[in-house]
């Protein structure tokens, strides 16, 4: 007889690279990069590990160019620390964002995640710029070694192999729930991972038509997810 109970799904190994859905995870290095499709707007990124996962856990080289510096023990992976870019902009009601108050007050949340807050605080008037504020942090690191409790979200996109992977990000904070905190508070107020609320699917390709010889589809409008 056939059963259809317990069978084990998957055929690999842990993946090397973090996957959306809750996570401990740590910092290992904070940076801005600049959007392609805003003026002077920027992405906060974070490059994350996640927990150790044993002696059987192969991970990528901490450097490539260096193999003797040993291997991540953990999934890595490079999150967006907010699903949106960070720009200079005003909403329809009229009300003005800021660009580096708004990367301002979430390196403040994540220093209070990281157990830096003391660090942050005495920064204060120390830069003129939010790139020096960023690069600051990022060079003396107060976040090594602290894990944050997290919901990843991603944006699929297909790969050039032809597999859907993910653009990570945190997402935003709202009544319901935080993206983060730190790992050892067990509040029970970070989101709970749901794919339909984290995951933004990758468009797929429209067809409006289809030509008379097999096999090819002359006519097809195709849309490209970002």
């Amino acid at each position: 007889m056939i059963s259809t109970k317990d069978i084990p799904t998957g055929g690999g190994k842990t993946p090397k690279t973090l996957q959306p859905g809750n996570a401990n995870i740590k910092i290992n290095k904070i940076y801005l990069e600049k959007f392609p499709f805003g003026e002077d707007a920027y992405n906060l990124m974070l490059d994350c590990e996640g927990v150790d996962l044993g002696a059987d856990f192969e991970g990528f080289f901490i450097d490539k160019d260096n193999e003797g510096a040993g291997r991540h023990t953990g999934q890595v992976g490079r999150v967006r620390a907010s699903q949106w870019a960070f720009e200079d902009k005003e909403l329809p009601s009229g009300i003005k964002i800021s660009r580096d108050i708004e990367i301002t007050k979430l390196l403040k949340n994540l220093a209070m995640a990281t157990n830096c807050l003391a660090w942050y605080e005495a920064e204060d008037g120390k830069h003129e710029t939010i790139e020096s504020l960023v690069e600051k942090m990022n060079d003396d690191a107060p976040f090594a070694g602290a894990f944050m409790s997290v919901c990843l979200g991603g944006r699929e996109y297909e790969n050039k192999a032809g597999y859907t992977n993910y653009d990570l990000f945190l997402p935003k904070y709202s009544k319901s729930g935080v993206p983060f905190e730190a790992a050892d508070l067990n509040t029970g107020k970070v989101y709970s991972f749901n794919e339909s609320d984290h995951i933004v699917k990758k468009k797929v390709k429209e067809v409006d038509g289809f030509a008379a010889t097999a096999g090819t589809n002359a006519g097809a409008k195709k849309e490209f997810g970002l």
